[in-house]
């Protein structure tokens, strides 16, 4: 019997998103068949994010938050856009 190496280094993760008007029951993405890498629609933690700003009605590109300088930070990176298949 081969035992398998335990993964030290994944490159995925998994989140479960409930409530908020999101349409529910998906997966979204898959991974190679020991699940360390995305070979479908990886995901990025801040679409993540910009799913669940989306859906308590921040706006993304409007809403700004100032560090402790005083320099302005957005939400999420320019171009991040929330999951389509959520919203």
């Amino acid at each position: 019997m081969r035992v398998q190496p335990p993964i030290t280094n994944a490159k995925v993760s998994c989140a479960m998103l409930a409530g908020g008007g999101m349409k529910t029951g998906q997966g979204i993405g898959k991974t190679n068949r020991m699940g360390e890498y995305a070979i479908d629609r990886p995901v990025k933690f801040q679409e993540v994010f910009a799913t669940l700003y989306h859906n308590v009605g921040l706006e993304l590109n409007g809403t700004r938050l100032f560090d402790t300088s005083g320099t302005p930070q957005y939400l999420v990176d320019q171009g991040i856009e929330p999951l389509c298949e959520l919203i």
